[in-house]
């Protein structure tokens, strides 16, 4: 894991610059710093703006009880889009407009449950849910504590 992630600290840098480099000499310094500029702009919007779909989508999946498993996998998409978007460069604009696609994520967000459908194990507990309002509470606990408020005056 370490030689690949090493190996991705140093050739994505030294394609960035080749290619930051072949697109200035072609277009000059200014059009490819407004590029870089505007596509962090639009990045960060885009990313705003998935984010809070599927932040809405977690939420509707949890109140109807489901587990948001999709949900918060396309949050952890995103949130990568977004750290590469405002990185400066074109492939890891390439990478991040690509992660901001749904098509795009569902089919990763596929591939990677496979991958890791043999390493990850779920567990769960047994019985009813406590009920709304008294949380931690087990059921059949209707223990009623009598009180008196008193007020101290000093």
């Amino acid at each position: 894991m370490f030689p690949r992630l090493l190996a991705l600290f140093i050739i994505v840098p030294i394609v960035e610059l080749v290619l930051l480099f072949t697109v200035g000499a072609r277009i000059g310094l200014w059009p490819t710093l407004g590029i870089i500029l505007a596509t962090a702009v639009l990045g960060a919007a885009l990313t705003r703006s998935q984010g809070a779909k599927t932040v809405a989508r977690a939420q509707a999946a949890a109140a109807s009880g489901e587990l948001p498993h999709a949900e918060v996998l396309d949050g952890l998409m995103i949130v990568i889009a977004g750290a590469v978007l405002l990185t400066p460069g074109f492939l890891t604009d390439a990478l991040g407009f690509a992660l901001l696609v749904p098509p795009v994520r569902a089919a990763l967000r596929r591939r990677l449950v496979r991958s890791l459908a043999g390493r990850v194990q779920f567990a769960a507990t047994a019985g009813p849910p406590p009920r709304p309002g008294r949380p931690g509470a087990p059921h059949g606990d209707d223990t009623v504590i009598e009180a008196e408020l008193v007020e101290d005056d000093s």
